[in-house]
């Protein structure tokens, strides 16, 4: 009976993508909402401000993970295109690199000719791709997974402030939006980290700290620009 394992590698993909879509979005919404409190304006412009961060922020995020992730596709496609040309023109050499490269790696040249030899007489591509490219199923480009993963990700992380700035008194919305985005920041933080095999209360700690910043740092700009506006 075969021994099946989960690694964690396998959720790189989508973990990345989810991740930074969720902190890109509560991180840069709260901000946005903090910072046009901060300058002193009505609640119906501060959760304008929210919704249209929102709508933006998903929308920049698809489209920025769709071209990044796409590049990386068509970069692999053209290097299996062009391991088929060289497999099709000289498949002795391929083998060859195949041999020295498990030789590198600690078989005997005996062994690792036998182990190049069956492997490409199984899937000669996907051989190569693996060792010699370094390609597998579980990092393979996929960019509309990644878009659509980035901006879901991104609303479902901005929806927060925007809820608390819709029924937070006015007097309050900063300093709520602040604390209620940092704690989830927090827990963000730390699952990413657990899913990902790290330190959970390290992870939770360096997105939390950048949050805080990202959030102080707009508060302190509203300050400014509104007390500079209303003169």
């Amino acid at each position: 009976m075969r021994h099946s394992e989960r690694h964690r590698s396998r959720h790189i993909g989508w973990l990345r993508a989810a991740v930074l879509g969720a902190n890109d979005g509560l991180i840069s919404t709260a901000s946005l909402v903090v910072g046009v409190a901060a300058s002193g304006t009505s609640r119906s412009a501060v959760i304008l401000a929210g919704v249209a961060g929102l709508v933006a922020g998903a929308m920049s995020m698809a489209a920025g993970e769709y071209v990044s992730v796409s590049s990386q596709a068509d970069t692999e496609g053209a290097d299996l295109a062009r391991e088929r040309r060289e497999l099709a023109s000289d498949y002795v050499e391929e083998q060859a690199e195949l041999v020295a490269i498990y030789t590198d790696r600690g078989l005997t040249p005996l062994l690792a000719a036998q182990v190049a030899e069956q492997l490409m007489a199984k899937d000669a591509l996907a051989a190569h791709a693996r060792d010699e490219l370094g390609l597998s199923d579980a990092t393979a480009a996929r960019p509309m997974q990644a878009a659509l993963a980035s901006a879901m990700t991104f609303a479902v992380g901005a929806l927060l402030p925007v809820m608390v700035s819709a029924v937070t008194p006015r007097a309050l919305l900063s300093r709520l939006v602040t604390v209620s985005a940092l704690l989830l920041l927090a827990v963000l933080g730390a699952v990413a980290a657990r899913v990902g095999g790290a330190v959970m209360w390290r992870g939770a700690l360096r997105v939390t700290f950048w949050g805080a910043l990202a959030m102080g740092i707009s508060d302190l700009v509203g300050r400014i620009f509104g007390a500079t506006v209303q003169m």
